[in-house]
């Protein structure tokens, strides 16, 4: 097979893999608001996202891994001067790094099948960007093939994280206080 039909076999299916990296941690943050909730919402709604998990997980996520990296494997077969190339060690220890992203939600995913949730939703959130960490750093180095350049990329995505991570922890109080505000005055008005 031709190496563009191989390359472009690998981009879609890393697409595919992202997607569902990136959605599954989402549904993990739906499954863990959930464990708020009073019955029967908390158990109609947990039910609902460990199908839907489940379904995400082993329907596109993992043969999309599989496939992207079936792929990969392919290419660096196809065409082994890549591997001397410094940017592209640098873009496989990010790979390595994916892998045990995908891996820990793999745990996270076993758990949430058993009803066992062990993380809030923040600490999720705050998971969710690993992958786009990751995403940015190997975009950066294919594009740019230089072991160096990637880090002003993913500095800038980090500082970008923190900064949405504080916007949301900001709109969560004042959404917080005005819920409470609309409380007091109800109870005011009753008395």
């Amino acid at each position: 097979m031709d190496f563009l039909y191989i390359k472009a076999l690998h981009i879609i299916f890393i697409v595919t893999w992202f997607a569902g990296l990136f959605y599954i941690v989402r549904l993990f943050i739906y499954h863990a608001e959930a464990e708020k909730k009073e019955e029967p919402a908390k158990s109609i709604l947990q039910e609902q996202y460990r199908l839907m998990e489940k379904r995400l997980w082993y329907i596109i996520t993992w043969p999309s891994a599989i496939l992207a990296s079936i792929f990969a494997f392919w290419m660096l077969y196809d065409q082994p001067m890549f591997l001397s190339m410094p940017w592209m060690h640098v873009k496989l220890t990010f790979v390595l790094a994916l892998y045990f992203y995908h891996g820990a939600c793999h745990v996270i995913f076993k758990q949430l099948q058993k009803n066992t949730v062990k993380y809030n939703s923040l600490q999720l959130r705050i998971w969710n960007e690993v992958a786009t960490i990751i995403l940015f750093a190997v975009v950066f180095l294919v594009v740019l093939k230089n072991a160096i350049n990637w880090i002003w990329g993913v500095v800038g995505i980090i500082i970008v994280s923190v900064l949405l991570m504080l916007s949301v922890r900001l709109y969560k109080k004042i959404r917080t206080k005005k819920s409470w505000d609309k409380l007091e005055k109800k109870l005011t008005e009753e008395d």
